[in-house]
């Protein structure tokens, strides 16, 4: 058979309308598990964002509905309803089923945009089994409805006029469908951190979210925009001057704000945004900041004195020690890089950004001296530490340190050469770690038992956490490397599974590792790769048949609603090294049975200050997410 008669012009799929979007959803939305799904929300909150960017919208309330769907509605100017010339139906009709149908490919409707530039609510209707809109539009109000992405027939309705009280604005409601998303269930406090982080970035809006029928509710309105994020990140930690530095600048129709507070921590806390986006990769705002201080702080530092006894120049990793920024760009025609925008890419953002930070910076620490000299003060400083651990031997040497090829003595690796089958289990115990070698698949399974509790890498530079023995075999195992020696390809598992008893010192210990590696190797959470498995706290016998309960919770439920109140046994786990082998295989590692959470990080600003607060050294902050906590699980996805 000949080549061209297996492969010709009918086997070409022409794909319609919203066709490809459900053909094809991970394509426009980065996934279709909890992070896809979330994303739905945060398409259709953004063009209320748009509005209010525009100067037509004050106020936005998203509510999470009993049955999955979240309803989402503004006091904008309304989605325009009258005929659109080229189709022959209504706009809000084609808006909500013809990709880059939107009114954000000119300056004349909306100036700055956020959103996937045209597909965003389409998209959501597109991925929606069910979706409804309320516009209140040129005096009445307009209703439509669609079924998995298409328009009910007939459906759209001027219900009524408009009341002379009565504001115009959008409400759009929505079912994910659950034929094409993992799960449909979303999460309040997920939401929650996006809405607040939205409500800082557009100073003035009032963004509200409510849970029906739980009862959970948060406004947000932020009238000092940034400034006010850069003090709710930096309340867990001891700042080292009052004010949070604060500076703005328009350039060719592009936006920049800045705001930044020096801490005494070890960790910088720098976060990039271009229109409301979080630019997780950076972008060019993000390196036209960094090049700036740089040059700005070295500059001053020689200038006055600071430098002079210690070899060259402060680098860039010194000066943003624990440094708090918010960098926030707002752009006519923004360019990113990939369709969930996480980098961004115009060559003239770096310019710009340069420019402002060098020259109000600069002003800044003239007229502020005592201010200018804890901020440069603290940048010699760690350039001190880090001279004198250049300087030291093998403990302190990043490279001598990490520089054995051999791997571990207690790795139990796997006999697998394929990277995107392996599994390496990190088990705190020697105890856990002999009854995991013994359970595991040593086909594809390899097993690191770690006795004791690691460093905690919130409260350490990375030279004093690489004297962690701990630590370093944990590096080694991975094969990455580490801070400048970093190279994802030489990672030699797919997933690495941090496996820790189901109780409350587990928990510490699972989030001492997660610590060391949002820190230290985020770009593995990034890419992935980082699990936490889930054993059983309880297993509940009742008529021959086996239960397993991951929390008091979930006991209390099987005890009730399974066994009648009276069952059979009930067994509480003390630790993962009391488990028999098989019980831990089919358990916990059993792929086929096992639960895993893969550790993601949506959103960096949440994530960096819910390290500091559970791992930070202030207190109270801890105590009071404790309590709030108790009743829940004991421990929290980042």
């Amino acid at each position: 058979m000949s080549k061209n008669s297996e492969y010709g012009a009918g086997d070409i799929q022409v794909l319609e309308g919203l066709e490809a979007v459900r053909k094809r959803p991970a394509m426009y939305i980065g996934s279709t598990d909890a992070r896809g799904l979330h994303h739905l929300v945060n398409e259709v909150v953004d063009n209320s964002i748009d509005e209010a960017l525009a100067g037509h919208c004050d106020q936005i309330e998203v509510t999470i509905h009993d049955d999955n769907s979240v309803t989402v509605a503004d006091d904008g100017r309304g989605i325009p309803v009258d005929e659109h010339p080229e189709y022959g139906r209504p706009a809000l009709e084609v808006i909500m089923t013809v990709l880059h149908a939107g009114g954000k490919f000119d300056s004349k409707s909306y100036q700055v945009s956020g959103g996937l530039h045209g597909v965003g609510v389409s998209v959501v209707n597109a991925l929606s089994a069910k979706l409804t809109v309320e516009v209140k539009y040129d005096g009445g109000v307009y209703t439509h409805r669609f079924d998995h992405g298409e328009p009910v027939r007939d459906a759209f309705t001027r219900v009524r006029d408009l009341r002379p009280d009565e504001e115009t604005g959008t409400e759009i409601r929505f079912w994910p469908d659950d034929t094409i998303f993992e799960t449909v269930e979303f999460s309040f406090t997920t939401l929650e951190n996006r809405l607040r982080e939205l409500a800082f970035l557009n100073s003035g809006v009032e963004i509200a979210i409510r849970s029906i029928p739980g009862g959970e509710q948060s406004t947000f309105e932020y009238e000092g925009g940034i400034r006010e994020f850069v003090e709710y990140l930096n309340e867990t930690r001891t700042v080292l001057h009052d004010d949070v530095i604060y500076f703005d600048t328009e350039s060719q129709e592009i936006q920049l704000e800045v705001a930044m507070q020096a801490t005494d921590g070890v960790q910088g806390s720098i976060h990039a945004f271009a229109n409301n986006i979080h630019t997780r990769d950076g972008g060019t705002h993000l390196t036209g900041f960094k090049t700036a201080l740089t040059r700005l702080i070295n500059d001053y530092a020689n200038k006055e004195g600071f430098t002079d006894d210690i070899e060259g120049n402060l680098k860039g990793d010194d000066i943003r020690e624990g440094l708090t920024a918010v960098i926030s760009v707002k752009h006519p025609d923004p360019q990113f890089e990939g369709q969930t925008k996480t980098k961004l890419g115009n060559s003239e953002v770096r310019g710009i950004v340069e420019s402002a930070v060098h020259e109000q910076f600069g002003t800044y620490l003239e007229e502020h001296p005592d201010t200018a000299a804890a901020i440069v003060s603290k940048a010699v400083e760690a350039a001190k530490a880090r001279i004198a651990a250049k300087k030291a031997e093998e403990l302190t040497r990043r490279k001598s340190a990490l520089a054995s090829t051999s791997l571990p003595g207690k790795l139990a690796d796997c006999q697998t050469k394929d990277t995107d089958r392996a599994e390496l289990f990190v088990v705190e115990g020697d105890s856990a770690g002999g009854s995991a070698k013994q359970a595991r698949n040593p086909e594809f399974q390899a097993i690191l038992p770690l006795f004791g509790k690691i460093l905690n890498a919130e409260k350490r530079r990375l030279d004093r956490v690489l004297e962690n023995e701990k630590i370093r075999s944990l590096i080694t195992a991975i094969g990455t490397g580490i801070g400048e020696e970093f190279d994802l390809a030489d990672l030699r598992y797919d997933k690495i599974i941090i496996m820790s008893d189901a109780d409350v010192d587990g928990a510490h210990i699972r989030t001492l590792y997660l610590t060391f590696l949002y820190r230290h190797m985020p770009e593995l959470i990034e890419d992935g790769h980082v699990y936490a498995a889930q054993p059983p706290l309880y297993r509940i016998r009742d008529n021959g048949t086996t239960y397993d309960a991951m929390t008091e919770a979930d006991r209390e439920r099987i005890v009730e609603e399974i066994a009648n109140g009276s069952p059979d046994q009930v067994q509480r786990f003390k630790g993962l090294g009391e488990m028999n082998p098989e019980q831990l295989w089919e358990t916990t590692m059993n792929p086929d049975n096992r639960i895993l959470k893969q550790i993601t990080v949506e959103d960096g600003a949440a994530a960096d200050r819910m390290f500091s607060v559970l791992m930070g050294e202030a207190v109270e902050p801890r105590k009071q997410f404790i309590k709030e906590h108790s009743t829940e699980a004991d421990w929290v996805d980042i």
